[in-house]
């Protein structure tokens, strides 16, 4: 008679138990088998199992400058030991430092800034002070955006599945965004003349008081699927915004940092100075904070009291400013926009490979590929896209995925990897697109 040996629960498995038992269901976890991480440098990370993986999603598009990067944690630990917190009640010279800094590398007129947590947050500080600012309540956004958890920033959100819950949507109107690949017009571009870009006025003249407040977008719409939109589209929405009396925010939460290469912010890509600017995720290289930067003209018009508990906090300002400072030293600008631009080239070329691969889309270190069922009718994989993110971490690779759909492969490796990790990485996709039935 054979027994079958008894099989003992790995430590992941302990983590993964109680993560079940005392955290929402609503957190949820990549992969069948949820990876339990334990520590990470530059640009690897180790599960708690001794595994080791090449990370090309940054904690979602967080980890900008590498894991623990020295230049940065060195700083943290230093700070830590000397002053941890004081609220916005007292000044302090880190929260200074890094604003005096951040006058310094935005666009325009942009020198005020009001520090928080989060991006959503970020989003929420951005939308109140327009609306004050204005006579109008109303705002618009973008469908597919994804602007935060808050129950405004879920009503500016344009994805059902991020918008349970009974969100705040008065006042908030949704223009078509600019999806070339399934265009929400069914036009081709350039042939279509951007007319995405004219539907934001429409939606003004039709869905609002007939001015506006403010108009939000992300310049790469993250959660959507790294949707980018063509070099004409934010000049032609700036004019129509400013010609309804509204403020331009650019939610920059992950492609701030130079994160989309060569410039500190996405929407200088698109040659655009908006009136505000709003970021969180990579600003502290993984420590949680949010910025929400405005004229001082602007900044004027908040009315009644504000105060952040957290906001300005002396640790994640240190972090902040240390990230800008390797930012800086090492051009890491520059290095995303020519690694970036070789890591495109490779994608393209696996997309050339599969056909599974419909499009190939993003800028810098910021680049998707949607999965489609055939390429004519552009059915969502979204069930292979999930073998691929399965078999991707088999092989030792991390990527996120996105979309409105669940089938679109999102990556953001550290804007200081090399060409020779981008190689090591397309490697780890190949193999792992090949293993997918």
């Amino acid at each position: 008679m054979t027994t079958t040996p008894k099989v003992l629960p790995t430590r992941s498995d302990e983590v993964v138990r109680k993560h079940k038992e005392f955290i929402w269901p609503s957190v949820t976890n990549y992969y069948q088998h949820p990876l339990v991480a334990d520590h990470a440098s530059m640009q690897y990370l180790w599960d708690i199992e001794g595994n080791k993986y090449l990370d090309f999603f940054g904690g979602i598009v967080t980890i900008g400058v590498g894991h623990c990067n020295p230049k940065v944690t060195e700083k943290i630990k230093a700070q830590v030991d000397k002053l941890q917190h004081t609220s916005t009640l007292f000044p302090n010279e880190a929260v200074v430092a890094l604003a005096e800094k951040l006058a310094e590398i935005t666009p325009g007129k942009l020198q005020k800034s009001f520090f928080t947590s989060s991006g959503t947050e970020a989003n929420e500080a951005a939308i109140m002070l327009s609306r004050m600012a204005s006579p109008s309540y109303d705002v618009v956004a973008l469908r597919h955006a994804y602007s935060g958890g808050s129950a405004l920033a879920k009503s500016v959100t344009a994805q059902s599945a991020w918008r349970k819950g009974g969100v705040i949507s008065v006042g908030i109107s949704h223009a078509v965004n600019p999806y070339c690949y399934r265009c929400p017009l069914h036009l081709t571009y350039p042939s279509c003349n951007v007319a995405c870009a004219n539907d934001v006025e429409s939606v003004i003249q039709t869905t609002t008081s007939g001015s506006i407040a403010a108009f939000i977008a992300e310049p790469i719409q993250g959660v959507g699927g790294f949707i980018t939109p063509p070099p004409e589209y934010f000049k032609i929405v700036y004019r129509i915004v400013k010609n309804y009396g509204g403020q331009y925010i650019s939610d920059e939460v992950q492609t701030g940092w130079g994160r989309t290469g060569k410039k500190w912010w996405g929407i200088e890509q698109w040659e655009v100075t908006p009136d505000i600017i709003t970021s969180a995720k990579s600003m502290a290289n993984g420590v949680p904070v949010g910025l929400t930067i405005t004229t001082a003209e602007l900044a004027d018009k908040f009315q009644g009291l504000n105060i952040a508990t957290f906001g300005g906090n002396p640790v994640t300002s240190v972090a902040a400013r240390a990230v800008i400072e390797v930012i800086e030293e090492e051009n890491l600008r520059e290095n995303t926009f020519v690694v970036g631009g070789y890591f495109r080239k490779k994608l393209e070329e696996l997309q050339q490979k599969y056909p599974l691969i419909g499009d190939v889309r993003g800028m810098g270190m910021m680049q998707a590929m949607e999965l489609v069922k055939e390429r004519q009718t552009k059915e969502p994989a979204a069930q292979e896209t999930n073998q691929v993110l399965e078999r991707t971490r088999a092989n030792g690779l991390l990527v996120g995925k996105g979309g409105m759909y669940g089938n679109v492969i999102r990556m953001a490796p550290p804007m200081n990897i090399s060409k020779a990790d981008v190689d090591e990485g397309i490697r780890l996709l190949d193999k792992s697109f090949s293993e997918v039935r």
